[in-house]
């Protein structure tokens, strides 16, 4: 009997002590830019807080934004924005979820840069629509890293620009996402 306790109580240390390789990213600091070009002006936004997890054993990747964390050069732009087009206070996050099409192609123990395909959902305004963008998964010494940049149009999410400021709010604008992770432990 003590012999079996004492193999069980090995074996059970023996693998207590296994490192294994985590399979979840995790940031709460991913970079969210948007751009808007029009003739008259430019106007970019910016997000340092958006929280993303990402799942390299499945290619499951999610972002959530809070909408009021956007911040631009001038106060009243920031305050254009979450009142007469994010609307922030009714709807005051944005959220992707999807899916690495490729993740199998990326040697996630292996250093470099990998270019990947992303599916999925994002949710903006009240409105979910299916977007596909191109994106780079950078591996370097055990860290991960994502880059993407791709359009959305704002009236897709029922964003409505007004006739009165057209030459100054482009209907299409560029989302840039950046990406720093850390190994999961939770």
């Amino acid at each position: 009997m003590k012999t079996i306790f004492a193999t069980i109580l090995s074996i059970s240390l023996f693998a207590f002590t296994l490192k294994t390789e985590p399979t979840k990213y995790f940031t709460r600091e991913a970079n969210i830019t948007f751009l808007s070009e029009a003739p008259l002006e430019k106007i970019e936004g910016i997000n340092n807080q958006a929280v993303s997890m990402l799942d390299i054993s499945t290619g499951q990747i999610e972002f959530a934004v809070l909408m009021k964390a956007f911040e631009f050069d001038r106060a009243l732009l920031q305050e254009h924005f979450n009142e007469n087009y994010a609307e922030s206070d009714k709807f005051p996050k944005s959220n992707f979820k999807g899916n690495i099409t490729n993740f199998a192609d990326v040697k996630w123990a292996v250093d470099g840069d990998y270019s990947v395909t992303v599916t999925g959902k994002l949710t903006m305004h009240g409105v979910t629509k299916d977007v596909t963008a191109k994106g780079k998964i950078t591996v370097k010494a055990g860290a991960i890293s994502a880059t993407s940049t791709f359009n959305v149009l704002m009236s897709d999410f029922n964003i409505v620009i007004p006739t009165v400021v057209k030459d100054k709010v482009n209907n299409s604008v560029k989302i840039e996402v950046i990406s720093n992770y850390k190994p999961y432990l939770g």
